[in-house]
């Protein structure tokens, strides 16, 4: 069966079918011997020289093992399209460069324009043949001056249409910044997926704005509140906290034209990523940070995320061991449309109407509790509150204050540090970073909630998730109407960080085992689980291949030292060609632990200003 002479709709609807059946060969010739494996083969290990450390390099190869018993090697390399700082397609601009509410470019306090070095989450989307690749801009790490960002900025997404040669070989063919003025902006944009209908789907990874109430000088303060009002909206409204840590979707036409819509009934969180399952209705949305929870949104109709029931999981442990294994039950935490939340946020709600919130009292012994009437919650952060949801307020607080109404209802807020999430649709798992396994996830007794006992491992793990039909809420016993719910949650041996006493470069953690993952994506042709990590513990991150039929663990590329991989996707056929998109970000920024000799060479090596965005190319397609 040829690809082409299914319709756009059908591809859609079918999904992760679509895949399969291009196993028979990139034409669909079924009498071309067909891929049966592709196997990662490290052709260099964690480098030890100053040279090498400093670059950003491709350190496997790929054997491909085809249905009629021969074998191909591939060699892989690194291709970057573009910096942040570069001006390409056309662009009049740096691609790092910030705008206002108008689009017009912003500048810092010496006149110099807000050129960010941070890029994040990537979608490269094949629009009917035009090839467009949507960045996130994350955070003001470093700005064109050279000086380390002292505040925050807003922020804001990339569209690069690319030109692809016969040979696999990607090129920007034109760019620019999309406007989200529509939606009020939108704030530190974390990583990214794709949709099964061909839309990007990104996050507002909220730090600044999720607060802690009690703090008379929040309205002042807080450097995100300050930073969309004097910056973005130039003074010419407040900017509202409400508006910003929601799931952003970006739909492209073939034209390049976009459209940008925030999902308010996604819920409101510190949101790293969002992955929808294979059913086009399930979405599961990691939240970074302390004291952060697990959601799982169950749209009302497949493809459309504009309205649905959110909710929040519960972590029953079952054992400590190994990154530690629990069964997970799930709060309901309410039912609503894009529409229904942005009327309530349109009505002026503040936190104040919504929850009665004070102190808890410590008495003589220490121990804090909450007057009658009050429930105490840890919820994103350290301090404790005793809360009272006001009369009526139930919609509000599920989709505005999401994480403090999942604790308020029971349900777990002591994930540390959770990160991308991957789907496996083959199996029926999903799979879920946890960068950290530390603070909140460790035995906390005196906390208002001590579901999650974890030993401390401040290398990381990533969990497996199995899924399931036919669940129950724990709040209520209603059926989720969702054959993925995610039922149980542990780690594979070798997907666990291994923590070692600093070596002579400065690693903290095993070189060979990956450290703080932080981006996933599961390839379903070549049966592989990628990873990307966000590491202190490493000085230098490496993406990694996981096969979880072999359990194979190789290394595929080592980044400049100090730096972040981001923007891993994974196209398993384009156009004949696959391809592992990866970015990095902050070049440069080494760990305290690397010896003041080898950090003066790599600082001298590195130009922190041209981190990439990029992929590794030379893959066959699947």
């Amino acid at each position: 069966m040829k690809m082409k002479s299914l319709s756009r709709a059908v591809m859609a609807a079918l999904g992760v079918t679509i895949l399969s059946i291009a196993l028979t060969g990139c034409d669909g010739d079924s009498s071309s011997p067909s891929i049966s494996a592709v196997e990662f083969v490290e052709t260099a290990g964690a480098p030890t020289s100053a040279v090498d450390m400093s670059k950003t390099l491709a350190t496997a190869k790929a054997v491909v093992t085809y249905s009629d018993g021969s074998k191909k090697e591939f060699p892989l390399s690194y291709n970057t399209l573009f910096s942040l700082q570069d001006k390409v397609g056309g662009n009049a601009y740096a691609a790092g460069q910030l705008f206002n509410h108008t689009m017009q470019p912003l500048m810092d306090a010496n006149g110099q324009p807000m050129i960010v070095e941070t890029p994040d989450g990537n979608s490269l989307l094949n629009v009917d043949g035009s090839l467009y690749l949507v960045t996130h801009l994350e955070y003001d790490w470093l700005l064109a001056n050279g000086t380390e960002a002292s505040g925050r900025a807003p922020m804001g997404m990339l569209l690069t249409g690319l030109n692809q040669t016969t040979d696999g070989k990607l090129s920007v063919k034109s760019q620019k910044a999309i406007d989200f003025s529509s939606v009020g902006g939108t704030w530190i944009n974390c990583a990214a997926s794709q949709t099964p209908w061909n839309t990007h789907l990104g996050s507002e990874e909220d730090y600044d704005l999720q607060f802690n109430p009690l703090n008379s000088n929040y309205s002042t303060t807080v450097a995100g509140l300050k930073a969309m009002t004097e910056l973005y909206f130039d003074n010419s409204r407040q900017a509202n906290p409400y508006d910003y840590g929601f799931i952003p979707e970006v739909t492209v036409k073939k034209d390049g034209a976009t459209s940008v819509a925030k999902h308010y009934s996604m819920g409101r969180g510190a949101w790293e990523m969002s992955k929808v399952m294979a059913d086009g209705k399930t979405a599961y949305i990691g939240d970074d940070g302390a004291y952060t929870m697990m959601a799982m949104f169950v749209a009302d109709k497949s493809g459309d995320l504009s309205a649905g029931t959110l909710y929040a999981a519960r972590w029953n442990q079952t054992s400590d061991q190994g990154g530690g294994a629990a069964n997970l039950s799930w709060y309901k935490l309410g039912k609503a449309s894009d529409a229904e939340i942005r009327a309530i946020i349109d009505s002026g709600v503040t936190f104040n109407s919504i929850w009665d919130a004070v102190l808890p009292v410590t008495d003589a012994s220490g121990a804090k509790t909450c007057n009658a009437g009050y429930t105490r919650i840890r919820a994103g952060s350290t301090s404790d509150e005793c809360l009272t949801l006001k009369p009526g307020m139930e919609k509000a607080a599920a989709f505005l204050e999401t994480r403090r109404y999942a604790a308020y209802l029971g349900a777990t807020t002591e994930f540390t540090k959770m990160e991308a999430i991957a789907s496996n649709a083959r199996d029926k798992k999903a799979y879920m970073a946890m960068s950290r396994i530390e603070s909140s996830m460790k035995s906390e007794t005196a906390a208002p909630a001590d579901h999650i006992k974890l030993p401390e491992n401040k290398a990381g793990a990533t969990y497996t998730l199995e899924l399931a039909g036919s669940q129950k809420t724990a709040n209520g016993g209603e059926i989720i109407n969702s054959d993925y719910v995610a039922t149980r949650m542990y780690v594979e041996a070798a997907l666990l960080g291994k923590p070692i006493s600093t070596d002579a470069y400065g690693n903290t953690a095993d070189v060979n085992t990956i450290a703080n993952t932080d981006n996933v994506f599961f390839s379903e042709k070549m049966r592989t689980l990628f990873i990307g990590e966000d590491s202190g513990m490493h000085v230098n991150n490496y993406v990694w291949a996981y096969n979880v039929d072999t359990r194979k663990l190789t290394r595929m590329l080592s980044s400049a030292a100090g730096a972040e991989n981001t923007g891993l996707q994974i196209l398993d056929n384009l156009n004949g060609h696959a391809y592992i998109m990866s970015n990095n970000q902050h070049w440069g920024d080494l760990p305290g632990s690397v010896p003041a000799g080898l950090k003066a060479d790599l600082q001298s090596r590195i130009d922190r200003f041209h981190a990439p965005v990029g992929y590794i190319g030379g893959l066959p397609g699947m």
